[in-house]
């Protein structure tokens, strides 16, 4: 039967609910809504990014199982699509059991790669795929003999989180505690665990965009990758990506066996932001997005389908034709300096006037320091160019209070 898509906000409507409503899931928002769908947005906080684009905005705690289930029988979504880790993923789990919804990719994707643990467990232990040295804790004392066995310097990370958020680099053991601490104050959700990753030798970092979706000639599950993405973090946040990032073509070959192999494990259709370490033509499994990723953000300025475009197309079930990379492009992210209530931003003509450039604002109502609150996007002919003129850009960005 094919896609029948009605029109939005009437009877007929095809709608598709958003849990989290950032600056990623505004992109998706844009997305679904040029396919004519319409889109209910879901967030802790009214006036979030996506919520200024959809049809309909709804504020929650998306933690309490029965407001989330209150919602999603209001809406009756075609889709529900999760767009953070702050939110009941077992009550999606039973109600995509029962035939209430389908949770894209899919309620097991979302809740094995919520849990840092989960999606260890499966790429690690399952699935054979190299990965860092680790182990979880419950404990500080289980912490502390988990960084003895991977060796420091080490990485301690909450267990549920994004963005950096609770991360520490451990370089001794007298820092372990402070790690501990802050794992647990600064996770997206508490679970009681952290995990404690020793550090890898590597010579760089990438994201491997991996989009699953039904092929429309043969009726069965695909997988199309975009190319590789090169990107820089400070303190577990990335401030720049570029797209490509050269790789030898072993490397490129096992980067995408490795992220075929995981992402067919978990199922579904849309994109996943596989993140991975290169060292030479090794490759070792780092983490997973089932959702476009942050870095990711370059495809608006790179390719003909930005992430966002193949996300939207591939959750509602339509045919991808193979992807492509039309230039050389790169980001840099604006973030805010200091506390602002309703802010300002500043400086956008003279950041516009650098050739190849354009800006995505986020529009967040409220800023505190090191919060991501835009990006600034530059093609040009290849990646240094690009990265020198997306950097130039965001630098040229200033925020003030109203």
């Amino acid at each position: 039967m094919s896609l029948r898509i009605g029109t939005p906000n009437t009877p007929n409507a095809h709608r598709v609910l958003l849990l989290g409503g950032g600056e990623l899931g505004r992109e998706v928002a844009i997305a679904l809504m040029r396919l004519g769908v319409e889109v209910h947005v879901a967030d802790r906080y009214a006036g979030a990014p996506a919520m200024q684009v959809a049809h309909h905005a709804h504020v929650l705690k998306m933690t309490d199982a029965q407001a989330l289930t209150d919602l999603i029988n209001e809406v009756k979504p075609y889709r529900v699509v999760p767009e953070v880790e702050a939110l009941n993923i077992e009550t999606l789990v039973a109600l995509e059991a029962a035939g209430t919804t389908k949770v894209t990719p899919t309620a097991y994707a979302v809740q094995c790669t919520m849990d840092r643990q989960a999606i260890r467990h499966l790429a690690a232990e399952e699935l054979q795929l190299p990965t860092s040295p680790y182990a979880f804790a419950s404990t500080f004392e289980e912490l502390a003999a988990g960084a003895e066995k991977v060796s420091y310097p080490c990485f301690v990370k909450p267990t549920m989180s994004s963005s950096g958020h609770g991360q520490s680099y451990v370089k001794t053991p007298e820092e372990l505690k402070a790690a501990w601490d802050y794992a647990h104050e600064d996770a997206r959700a508490e679970t009681g665990r952290v995990i404690v990753e020793g550090k890898v030798d590597f010579d760089f970092e990438i994201t491997l965009l991996t989009v699953r979706y039904r092929d429309a000639h043969t009726g069965k599950d695909e997988t199309r990758f975009c190319e590789p993405i090169g990107h820089r973090q400070d303190g577990g946040d990335y401030v720049e990506s570029w797209q490509p990032q050269p790789l030898s073509a072993r490397a490129l070959e096992r980067a995408q066996e490795i992220a075929k192999t995981v992402t067919s494990a978990l199922g579904g259709h849309g994109i996943f932001g596989v993140e991975l370490f290169i060292k030479g033509d090794e490759v070792i499994f780092s983490e997973l997005s089932p959702r476009p990723h942050d870095t990711g953000m370059v495809t608006m300025a790179s390719q003909r389908y930005s992430q966002f475009d193949l996300h939207a197309r591939a959750l509602m079930g339509l045919h991808l034709e193979e992807i492509t990379q039309e230039r050389p492009a790169a980001t840099a992210v604006i973030k805010a300096a200091a506390e602002y209530s309703d802010p300002a931003y500043l400086g956008l003509e003279a950041a516009m006037a650098v050739p190849g450039t354009d800006l995505r604002i986020f529009a967040k109502p409220e800023a505190h320091p090191g919060r991501r609150m835009g990006v600034a996007l530059a093609s040009g002919p290849d990646v240094a160019t690009a990265r020198e003129r997306a950097q130039t850009a965001a630098n040229l960005i200033q925020l003030e209070n109203n």
